[in-house]
C-alpha cells in the first residue's frame, strides 16, 4: 500500500524547476512572443446584448492604408453540429463558431462582429470605428427565470430543449433537462420528521485570472501553421482551430506559452482562430490580445444559478431524503456545469433516497467557461446550506450530523458508482479536532462549516524521458503547468528513478514534439500525466537494467535497480545510471522510456471547511477572521503546492460568496468589468487560510494521488453564507453576501 511506503522524493517541499523564470520575469508569457513582420489584431465587439445582424460594410476598413485584413464570420468556413469534450465539458464546433464571431446576430454585449489587422495596435483599435454594422435591436434576457418563462425573448429560433420525455414542437431557452434519482423520493420525505426546504440563487462570476487570453500566430500556405497561445490544452486548441478553419492537424503546430491562471477558463478558443484567418488574408504573422474589459465581457464566466434544494431527517438524525432543482445560466450558447453540478450536489452523503433535476438554460451573457469543479460550488453551497439549517433545526452538532450520513466506501452515488476509498470521515474528524473549531466566537461573529466533492478525471496523457549520457534526464510532457505540476513529474520520476531530482529536467511540449495529451483540467494531470511519467520511467530502468546486464553478460532478471544503481545479484558488481548511459553507445544506443497511456480510476476527493466571520451590523461588511481548508489529496506529492491548491480555491470561494458578481444594466451591460468595480479578494481581505492535508491513498495510483486542484472552491461558498447567517441571525440564501444584502437582511429582520 501506498502509505507503507518510505520515499526519498515525493512529499518533499522542492523549489519548482520553473520558479527562477516566474520570479525574474524571464519566462514567456501569451502576449510575449513577437516575430519579424508581426501586425496586431483587434476585435469589434457588440455594443448591444441581443440584436440582429442586418448588414456589416467593412469597405472603409479594408481601405484604411495601415489595414491589412478584415474578417468577419463570413470569412469562416461552414461548421456543421458536432463537437468533443474537453475536460469535464463539450465543445460544440458550431456554438463555438458563431462566439468566435457572430454570424446572423450578437448575444451578448461585447460579443466579436468582425476583426481587423493593422500595422500598429493603435491603427488597428482605430480602424474598428470604419466598420459599419446595421443592428435591429432585440429584448435581451438576463434572469434565469425569465428566460425560463414560454413568452420570453428567444435566443434561438433552433434551440429545442433535449432530455424531456417527448421532443418538443417549441423552441425555447431550455437546451437541455437532466434527472438523477436513487430510491423512492416521496417514501423518503414521509419518512422524515424534519424538512427544510430553501431557494438559492449565486451570481455570474469571473475565474480573476491575471494574464488576460493572448496569442500569437502565423499561418503558412504551403507549410506548418505556428499558433501561441495561453491554454490549459493545446492539443484541443488544435483540434478547434482545425475544425474551425477547415486545415489538417498536420499544418497545425500549437505552442502553449507559460499560463498566467486559468482555472478552467483557458481550455477554449477566443482569438486563436481569428488571428490565424487574419494571417492567412494578410500574409503576415498576427498578435492579439484581449484588454480586461474584454476578458470580462467576452470571455466565458462561471454560470449564475438559481436552485431549490429539500432535505428531510428523522430527529435522530438520519437523513431519508435529498431532492433538489438546479438551473444554471449557459449564456448565449448551450452548455453549462449543470450535468456536474446535479451529480454532486448532494454526494457527500450516503442517503437512500434522492432526486436531481437539472436545466441548462441560455441567457445574453458571454457563453460560461469551466471554473475549477464546474457546477459544483453552486450545486454544494444550495445543498450544504441546507444541511446546515437541518443540523441546527435538529439540534445536532454540523460535523456530528455529517457524520452520521456521511458517503464512505460502498456508498451508492446518484450518478451511478459505488465510492471506493475515500477520505470525507477523515476531513471531517480532522474538522472536528482543529483548533479553530474548539476556539469560542467572540461578539458579531459567526462560523460556517460545509463539505465539498469533486469526481476528478483521467485522460489521455503522453510522456517522453530522454537519457542524456552524463546520466541526466529531460522529462517531456504535453501538459500545460498550471499549478506546479512540472515539480510533480519531476519529483515522480525521480522516485522511481532512483536519481536525483536536480538532474531532470521537465519541459512542456508542443503539438509536434509529443503525442496528443488531454488539456490540463479537471485535476487530472498530477493524476494522469503522473501515472505516465511513472511508466516512461519505468521503462528507462527496465531499459538501464538490460544495458547493465549486457554489460556483465547476465540477464535483467539477474539484475536488481535500487536508488540509481544497478546492482548484478551474482556478483555484487555496480553501475549507476550515469555510468550506463555514459557508455550507451557502446550497448545499443542512447535510453528513452515512453508512455502513451488513457488514465483510469482517478479518485474522487472530499473537503471539508470552516470559516469564522465578523460582521459590523451598522454597515454590512464581513471580515473573514479565520478559515480552515481540510482535504483528502490521497497522496500530497508536494505539500506546499497542494496545500497552495487548498488556499487558492479557498480564497476563490471567499470572493464568491462575500462580494464577486456581474452587475448588469436592464440593457445587458456588464457595469463592472475591471478589478477595480469587480471585487476579488487581495491578501489584506483574509486572514492566513489553514491548511490540513489528509492522506487516504487512491489505490488506482502508484504513489495514492487523488486530483485536488477543484475540490477546494467548493465548500466556501456555503461555509461563508453559513457563517455570516450565524452571525447575523438571518438565512442568507443569495450570493454574494456584500455588505448592502447584509445590511438590508438585519434591517428587514429588526
Amino acid at each position: 500500500m501506498s502509505e507503507a511506503r518510505e520515499y526519498k522524493y515525493i512529499g518533499q517541499r522542492t523549489i519548482r524547476p520553473d520558479g527562477f523564470d516566474k520570479v525574474t520575469g524571464r519566462a514567456d508569457f501569451g502576449a510575449d512572443l513577437s516575430l519579424p513582420g508581426m501586425i496586431w489584431g483587434k476585435i469589434l465587439r457588440s455594443p448591444h446584448a441581443h440584436a440582429r445582424i442586418n448588414k456589416i460594410d467593412t469597405s472603409k476598413a479594408e481601405a484604411h492604408p495601415d489595414v491589412m485584413a478584415v474578417v468577419t464570420h463570413q470569412d469562416f468556413p461552414a461548421v456543421t453540429a458536432g463537437g468533443f469534450a474537453v475536460g469535464e465539458g463539450q465543445v460544440d464546433f458550431k456554438d463555438l463558431s458563431k462566439n468566435v464571431l457572430a454570424d446572423d446576430k450578437v448575444l451578448y454585449h461585447g460579443h466579436p462582429i468582425a476583426a481587423i489587422a493593422a500595422k500598429t495596435e493603435a491603427a488597428a483599435e482605430a480602424a474598428l470605428s470604419l466598420i459599419d454594422v446595421d443592428f435591429e435591436v432585440l429584448k435581451p434576457v438576463l434572469d434565469i427565470a425569465e428566460a425560463m418563462k414560454p413568452d420570453a425573448p428567444l435566443l434561438h429560433a433552433d434551440l429545442f430543449t433535449q432530455g424531456l420525455a417527448e421532443q418538443p414542437e417549441k423552441a425555447s431557452n431550455i437546451a437541455s433537462r437532466m434527472e438523477l434519482k436513487k430510491g423512492d423520493i416521496e417514501a423518503g420525505f414521509a419518512a422524515a420528521e424534519v424538512i427544510v426546504e430553501r431557494d438559492f440563487s449565486t451570481p455570474t462570476v469571473h475565474q480573476g485570472y491575471i494574464e488576460p487570453h493572448a496569442t500569437t500566430v502565423r499561418y503558412e500556405a504551403d507549410g506548418q501553421s505556428m499558433v501561441w497561445c495561453s491554454t490549459q490544452g493545446h492539443f484541443d486548441v488544435r483540434a478547434i482551430i482545425s475544425t474551425l478553419l477547415s486545415m489538417d492537424l498536420s499544418k497545425l503546430k500549437v505552442i502553449a506559452s507559460e499560463i498566467g491562471g486559468g482555472f478552467g477558463a483557458k481550455t477554449t478558443v477566443y482569438l486563436e482562430p481569428v488571428a490565424l484567418m487574419l494571417s492567412k488574408k494578410s500574409g503576415r504573422p498576427v498578435k492579439m490580445a484581449m484588454t480586461r474589459e474584454e476578458v470580462f465581457r467576452a470571455s466565458g464566466p462561471g454560470s449564475a444559478t438559481r436552485s431549490r434544494v429539500k432535505i428531510g431527517a428523522r430527529k435522530d438524525g438520519t437523513i431519508t431524503a435529498m431532492k433538489a432543482e438546479l438551473n444554471y445560466a449557459a449564456g448565449a450558447f448551450k452548455g453549462s456545469p449543470m450535468a456536474p453540478g446535479c451529480m454532486t450536489a448532494f454526494t457527500p452523503y450516503d442517503v437512500e433516497n434522492m432526486y436531481v433535476e437539472g436545466y441548462d438554460v441560455v441567457v445574453n451573457k458571454p457563453k460560461a467557461a469551466a471554473y475549477r469543479a464546474p457546477g459544483a460550488p453552486q450545486a454544494e453551497f444550495a445543498a450544504e446550506m441546507v444541511i446546515n439549517e437541518l443540523a441546527d433545526e435538529l439540534g445536532i452538532d454540523p460535523i456530528e450530523f455529517r457524520l452520521q450520513n456521511a458517503a464512505k466506501e460502498g456508498t451508492q452515488t446518484i450518478y451511478g458508482p459505488k465510492l471506493k476509498v475515500v477520505g470525507l470521515v477523515e476531513c471531517l474528524e480532522a474538522a472536528k479536532n482543529s483548533p479553530q473549531y474548539k476556539q469560542a466566537l467572540a461578539e458579531n461573529q459567526g462560523r460556517g462549516l460545509a463539505s465539498g466533492f469533486w469526481f476528478n478525471i483521467g485522460g489521455q496523457s503522453s510522456v517522453v524521458i530522454n537519457m542524456k549520457p552524463d546520466g541526466t534526464g529531460t522529462i517531456i510532457e504535453g501538459s500545460p503547468d498550471i499549478g506546479g505540476s512540472r515539480a510533480s513529474m519531476q519529483m515522480m520520476a525521480a522516485e522511481e528513478l532512483g536519481i536525483d531530482i536536480s538532474r531532470l529536467t521537465p519541459v512542456v511540449a508542443d503539438t509536434e514534439h509529443i503525442a496528443y495529451s488531454a488539456t490540463t483540467g479537471g485535476s487530472r494531470t498530477t493524476f494522469a500525466t503522473g501515472m505516465a511519467v511513472i511508466e516512461a520511467a519505468q521503462d528507462v530502468v527496465r531499459q538501464l537494467k538490460e544495458r547493465a546486464a549486457a554489460v556483465w553478460n547476465v540477464t535483467a532478471e539477474q539484475v536488481e535497480w535500487e536508488d540509481g544503481v544497478a546492482t548484478n545479484v551474482a556478483s555484487g558488481e555496480k553501475l549507476s545510471a550515469t555510468e550506463i548511459c555514459q557508455s550507451a553507445e557502446k550497448t545499443g544506443g542512447q535510453v528513452s522510456g515512453r508512455a502513451n497511456i488513457n488514465a483510469r480510476g482517478a479518485g474522487p476527493s472530499f473537503a471539508v471547511h470552516l470559516c469564522d466571520v465578523e460582521v459590523d451590523k451598522e454597515t454590512g461588511k464581513t471580515d473573514v477572521v479565520r478559515y480552515t481548508a481540510i482535504q483528502d489529496a490521497g497522496k500530497a506529492i508536494h505539500p506546499s503546492y497542494v496545500e497552495g491548491q487548498y488556499q487558492g480555491g479557498a480564497a476563490q470561494g471567499i470572493g464568491w460568496a462575500l462580494n464577486e458578481e456581474y452587475i448588469y444594466s436592464e440593457d445587458g451591460v456588464m457595469e463592472n468589468a475591471g478589478f477595480l468595480d469587480y471585487r476579488i479578494p487581495l491578501s489584506s481581505d483574509l486572514p492566513m487560510i489553514e491548511t490540513v492535508i489528509v492522506e487516504v491513498p487512491n489505490s488506482f495510483h502508484p504513489f495514492g494521488v487523488r486530483g485536488v486542484g477543484e475540490t477546494g472552491i467548493i465548500p466556501p461558498l456555503a461555509a461563508v453564507a453559513t457563517a455570516v447567517s450565524d452571525a447575523i441571525g438571518v438565512h442568507m440564501g443569495d450570493l454574494p453576501c456584500s455588505p448592502p444584502k447584509v445590511l438590508k437582511a438585519i434591517q428587514d429582520a429588526s
